[in-house]
């Protein structure tokens, strides 16, 4: 479950990247940050999960 957070954030952070350098894909802006949101609530659920 860590590897596949890890691997969705550096994929979300480098896709966000590129959406916003390159302009003619901006859309890999918007996959960057569905990414990016889905590596935060996945390290969410494994912070609270290991609290209890």
């Amino acid at each position: 479950m860590t590897g596949l957070a890890v691997t969705l954030l550096i994929i979300g952070i480098v896709l966000l990247l590129l959406g916003v350098f390159v302009e003619a894909v901006q859309f890999l802006l918007w996959i960057g940050l569905v990414l990016l949101i889905l590596a935060v609530i996945a390290w969410l659920m494994r912070f609270i999960r290991r609290q209890t």
